[in-house]
């Protein structure tokens, strides 16, 4: 096990070099075979007898093809799908009321999408001006956010959704 997760960092280190040549490609085909090889022992001791499906991992077996299309990746970086979850996924459950949360989260973004579609539908038909600055904050800030990295695009619309279910007339 302490060999797979040493494949593994191996890996990774190899594709943080700011530059990378044929060697070094080979090299990291080379640990990322080894590193599968190795990791059959979570499988096998009943760890993850159901076997893995791990984005990341997944994804290091297509690097060598991309770093012979693109060049140096310049490392594993998880930051935009971060900002993106939390876009996505956080604040519209923080925005709910927390019962069938699903329903609601889903609006929230369905909302919020057609508000940015709209608009850009605005522009183009010249009933809005182009902004070229940046769009305004959201009436609501989430100050308790965990994660530190690159800050996610602003919200450009608010829906406020009831805390509680209830009859309203």
């Amino acid at each position: 096990m302490v060999q797979c997760i040493g494949a593994f960092l191996d890996a990774c280190y190899i594709v943080r070099r700011a530059d990378l040549d044929e060697t070094s490609v080979t090299s990291l085909q080379n640990t990322i075979n080894h590193f599968h090889q190795l990791r059959e022992i979570f499988r096998t001791t009943g760890v993850r007898p159901t076997g893995f499906s791990l984005p990341r991992q997944h994804s290091l077996k297509h690097y060598p093809h991309q770093i012979y299309e693109f060049g140096a990746p310049g490392g594993l970086c998880s930051s935009i799908t971060e900002s993106r979850h939390i876009t996505a996924v956080k604040r519209p459950w923080r925005r709910s009321n927390h019962h069938e949360a699903l329903g609601q989260m889903l609006l929230t973004n369905q909302r919020l999408d057609k508000l940015a579609r709209i608009r850009v539908d605005f522009v183009e038909r010249g009933l809005l001006p182009p902004s070229y600055a940046p769009p305004p904050k959201p009436l609501v800030q989430d100050d308790d956010d965990d994660e530190e990295g690159p800050e996610d695009a602003v919200v450009t619309g608010n829906v406020t959704l009831a805390r509680t279910r209830g009859v309203f007339w």
